[in-house]
């Protein structure tokens, strides 16, 4: 039995996958977003969070039957709602073995991966194998510019990304749009490219930039030092992507 640390578990989401979900957030990322809104999410160890309604701990470790214990409760209602249970995090693939276990023990309910796609190919397969839908952060095509704002190249990313369409399964790829980062004419045609074509792929999700979350990096005792101008207006341009047949949804 493995164990594994959350760090929060919304009920009742509706932006997290179809229907009305329970969002299970896992704590630890393998890349460090520059404008990353879960702070509290990054590192996987436990963490105070001070905010105005007092302090809260970011980080519980659940024992795997325990968790899905907890999931299974919501379950009926999850499905009579058409919804389901959604891996966010931080970075399900952090934990793959512990959230597999989870899913393994969890009662006929539908299952969302929310990942950025940065893992060995044996986590990513195996969450794969066991999700029903899949979103699929893709951030930069650049490499070296990926590097610069998450801290590491995209090489994981992208061959997990042509797994994720030999899989068979549907997903999702979501653009968080930074300003004059990820929402530039020539990243945006570069995803297009990228994706169009895709087996399995259902529609790209352009996120728009959340100026709001550089105010929970103080309330986690970290810094928040984007080197981008974050009210710079965004580009939404979805005419890159339909140019390749590419279904769009602007948020």
């Amino acid at each position: 039995m493995t164990s594994g640390i959350v760090f929060d578990i919304k009920e009742f989401t509706i932006h997290d996958g179809p229907g009305i979900r329970t969002t299970v957030f896992m704590k630890g990322c393998p890349l460090s977003c520059t404008w990353c809104h879960n702070p509290e999410g990054q590192s996987m160890q436990p963490q105070i969070i001070r905010g105005l309604a007092g302090e809260r701990l970011a980080g519980q470790r659940y024992a795997a039957t325990e968790l899905a214990a907890l999931l299974n409760e919501q379950a009926e209602i999850l499905r009579a709602n058409e919804g389901g249970i959604t891996f966010s995090g931080g970075e399900p693939l952090l934990q793959a073995d512990f959230v597999a276990e989870v899913i393994d023990l969890l009662k006929g309910v539908h299952i969302l991966l929310d990942t950025c796609g940065y893992g060995n190919q044996r986590d990513f397969r195996g969450l794969v194998d066991r999700s029903d839908l899949i979103y699929f952060d893709l951030k930069l095509i650049d490499c070296p510019a990926h590097r610069h704002y998450t801290g590491h190249g995209n090489e994981l990313i992208l061959n997990n990304l042509q797994i994720l369409s030999d899989s068979g399964k549907p997903f999702v790829i979501r653009v968080p749009l930074v300003p004059g980062v990820t929402d530039t004419n020539e990243n945006l045609a570069s995803i297009a490219q990228t994706v169009h074509g895709l087996s399995g792929l259902l529609y790209v999700d352009l996120l728009p930039y959340n100026q709001a979350a550089g105010s929970k990096y103080p309330y986690a005792g970290m810094e928040f030092n984007p080197d981008y101008d974050e009210t710079r207006p965004l580009n939404t341009n979805a005419r890159l992507f339909e140019q390749y047949g590419v279904k769009v949804c602007v948020e």
